[in-house]
């Protein structure tokens, strides 16, 4: 395993800390495979809860465009493809899944915190989700689907941030509490996830789940392949600094 991601199995619960505190945790190409191994991992290992933090002050400040310019359009296409895998593979997981989100979650990784079936945040934390100012339509789907379609129009054409008090109103998170409380919420909702065995876990999961895996992969390939990724990615860089 990376140092980029920490992974901790226990009592059929896997903890996954992302590990990249002096860059957000913003998600390297290696970080985006330490994740998509491990969470491919947990559906084979008996874990039951899955459950992704942040080490440092930010959960995640999503795509890391260090270097970009320096990189091809293909690679870039390539890079966002694997984050789209790792965020269905969080969201049609056939166990429970929980983001501890806290400080400034951004672009990919607040569609991170939506892939997941349990959301919480520190009461401070805010999100934003800027993807579509360069053209890359990821996790669009899985945003309405939590928010519903308006609200998903309004927050994403905009790009503006939302807090996690509004996050959880819209239904974005499923519940805030202080850093001090997760502890507690963590063993609530382990002691859920173990209700049912897992076959009918990952029953419950698949019926309730809609399969959008082929449609969402190709709007977003469709999206990151149009020529002048880079170009958009520079100019939105540009203005929003």
């Amino acid at each position: 395993m990376s140092d980029e991601l920490l992974r901790k199995h226990e009592n059929h619960v896997t903890r996954l800390t992302l590990n990249r505190p002096q860059k957000a945790n913003a998600l390297s190409a290696s970080l985006v495979e330490a994740l998509l191994d491990a969470v491919e991992y947990a559906a084979t290992d008996g874990t039951r809860l899955l459950i992704l933090e942040g080490a440092g002050s930010h959960f995640c400040a999503g795509f890391d465009f260090t270097d970009v310019q320096a990189q091809s359009e293909g690679d870039l296409v390539l890079r966002f493809i694997r984050i789209e895998t790792l965020l269905q593979a969080l969201h049609y997981a056939p166990h429970e899944t929980l983001a501890l989100a806290h400080g400034r979650v951004f672009g990919a990784g607040a569609d991170i915190v939506a892939s997941c079936g349990l959301r919480i945040a520190a009461p401070d934390t805010s999100f934003r989700m800027p993807g579509l100012r360069f053209g890359a339509v990821l996790g669009t789907r899985r945003l309405a689907h939590r928010i519903g379609d308006d609200k998903a129009r309004e927050i994403l054409a905009t790009s503006r941030t939302f807090a996690a008090e509004e996050a959880l109103t819209i239904g974005f998170l499923t519940g805030t509490a202080p850093r001090s409380d997760w502890p507690d919420l963590v063993s609530r909702a382990q002691a859920v996830a173990e209700t049912l065995v897992p076959a009918a876990a990952a029953a419950l999961h698949r019926r309730t789940v809609t399969n959008s895996r082929a449609e969402d992969m190709a709007e977003l390939v469709r999206s990151v392949s149009t020529p002048g990724l880079k170009e958009r990615i520079r100019r939105y860089r540009e203005t929003a600094k």
